[in-house]
């Protein structure tokens, strides 16, 4: 018998998973913050919203952009019957995109309005497939949205800020630290 009554191979193939995907994870959050006109991003920010985007990121005029992480072909099978890939406009995300392993999924096999981001074996994240017009950020025709849920995102990790008596820090003059305001 195995490893708490399984088999020693499904538990580390689900601990090789498990790291894959806070690696890819970390890839995203800088792909976000590096090419999508996103000035913050939270990494699978846990907060009273039933969604937990891996990573989701904010622009200054109401454009997000939420990135869902797969690794492994099931994990993204399974995602079809989340309830909010099954009803999109509840949501988050004005642009949407899964990022995965070169191959591990087509721009046939997307969610209405997704967009698709390879990581090839150099790790180097390339988009395969977009639906936005223009560069990722851009104002375009954005996907109906759950903007409440958004909005208790933000109101969460600004209030762990505030519980820490780090709030005051928003305050302070960033002296031209500022991409995005």
């Amino acid at each position: 018998m195995g490893v708490r009554g399984r088999n020693f191979a499904t538990v580390t193939k689900r601990a090789i998973n498990n790291e894959l995907h806070k690696m890819y994870v970390e890839l995203a959050y800088r792909w976000v913050m590096n090419n999508t006109s996103c000035g913050i991003a939270f990494k699978e920010l846990k907060t009273a919203n039933t969604e937990s985007p891996d990573v989701i990121g904010f622009g200054s005029w109401g454009h997000s952009v939420l990135v869902e992480v797969k690794v492994n072909r099931g994990d993204f099978l399974s995602d079809k019957n989340k309830f909010f890939r099954k009803h999109p406009e509840k949501g988050m995300g004005s642009q949407r995109f899964y990022f995965c392993p070169k191959g591990l999924m087509s721009k046939e096999e997307l969610p209405a309005g997704w967009g698709l981001v390879w990581v090839g074996c150099n790790m180097k994240a390339r988009i395969v497939y977009s639906p936005y017009k223009g560069n990722i950020g851009e104002r375009c025709e954005p996907l109906k949205k759950n903007i409440k849920a958004e909005h208790i995102m933000m109101y969460s990790a600004l209030r762990r800020l505030h519980l820490r008596g780090l709030i005051d820090l928003i305050y302070e003059p960033l002296d031209g630290l500022i991409k995005h305001q």
